[in-house]
């Protein structure tokens, strides 16, 4: 009995230790704000006690929840877009985003009457979820003129201090791949992986190096940008196996490489150059085009002090809204999601 107890007491004497031994951005986390948001707001058909559609305030906290349970982050930063952020894609491409639908059924399981009410619920749903997330032991970040992309590839590639830290990317968005790195890894809410190298070649074909490439002949629907016809991922697997290597392949050794190879598509994609080297300006995020100012705030952001959680500000908030059904045991989801983050907020932040 002795010995079990001796033994207990070390193994808490060494989980303490490690504890004391990570610093606040040891393990960052970063979410991609809106686009967990969209799809939360899609995806979940939550309602309060009066039948309100709630499914982004509800599915955005229980998704990022279930993210900070897994990965044990010691610090959270939520990235949001910032007013007129997309304007400086939109000068090199201003079709950029131009096309994208706003309010149309996205979560076909409730019941909207009009695009505008719809429209509306976003708006309400979002501007309700900050007031939560300003009771949880996180940073929220939003820069104007800057998209949230930038933000979180400029703070994920240029640690504070160059301290060698570990970054998690929460986002379904496949550009965050191409940063991929031995400390950047991808977490994918929608599949619940995480996307580190190896994972990204079994999976795709392609190396983390080269994923640029891949998404710039892809294209990307949702921001309306076209790639090259008829070269999708299973052409790219096959036809361009280079891609799958180590060595970076830049624009002009791709084109290179392609000039044996026969096809339709291949034709086109030798007569693209203008719109390669388009999409790569548009879609890269090694070395995003923020301002020293813009830096500086990402910097004070990260070096900052961690609100601490508020237990009872949170509670206040679920039953103003009426949904405590979304939260049944409230007080244990809490502890699970956010006691161990709370306490870097508490013992690290400076």
């Amino acid at each position: 009995m002795k010995t079990n107890y001796l033994s207990l007491l070390e193994e808490v004497k060494k989980e303490h230790e490690n504890h004391r031994a990570l610093s606040t951005n040891s393990r960052t986390l970063i979410v991609d704000g809106l686009n967990t948001f969209i799809r939360s707001f899609s995806a979940s058909p939550d309602t309060n006690e009066n039948g309100v559609h709630v499914g982004g305030i509800t599915g955005f906290l229980k998704s990022v929840g279930f993210a900070i349970k897994t990965l044990q982050p010691t610090r959270v930063i939520i990235v949001f877009d910032g007013k007129g952020g997309s304007q400086r894609r939109r000068k090199i491409y201003p079709e950029y985003k131009m096309k994208r639908k706003v309010g149309v059924r996205y979560n076909r399981a409730i019941h909207v009457l009009t695009k505008e009410d719809e429209s509306q619920s976003m708006k309400m749903q979002i501007s309700r979820l900050l007031q939560y997330l300003d009771c949880l032991p996180v940073s929220i970040l939003a820069l104007d003129n800057i998209e949230a992309d930038d933000t979180i590839a400029y703070m994920a590639t240029n640690p504070i201090n160059n301290e060698v830290n570990n970054y998690y990317i929460m986002s379904s968005d496949k550009d965050f791949y191409q940063l991929v790195n031995e400390n950047i890894e991808v977490w994918s809410p929608t599949k619940k992986k995480l996307y580190n190298p190896q994972a990204l070649l079994d999976e795709y074909g392609i190396h983390a190096n080269n994923f640029i490439m891949y998404r710039v002949l892809d294209g990307d629907v949702s921001d309306n940008i076209d790639g090259i016809k008829g070269i999708g991922l299973k052409t790219i697997q096959k036809k361009l196996p280079i891609l799958a290597e180590q060595e970076i392949v830049d624009i002009k050794k791709l084109l290179s490489y392609s000039v044996d190879i026969e096809g339709k598509a291949f034709d086109e994609l030798r007569n693209s150059k203008d719109k390669l080297e388009r999409n790569f300006k548009l879609m890269q995020l090694k070395d995003v085009d923020i301002s020293g100012g813009a830096k500086l705030k990402i910097n004070n952001v990260v070096r900052g002090k961690i609100s601490e959680l508020s237990n009872w500000n949170f509670k206040k908030l679920v039953l103003e809204d009426g949904i405590n059904g979304s939260f049944p045991l409230l007080e244990f989801w809490l502890k699970d999601c956010f006691d161990s983050l709370n306490s870097y907020a508490i013992n690290y932040a400076k």
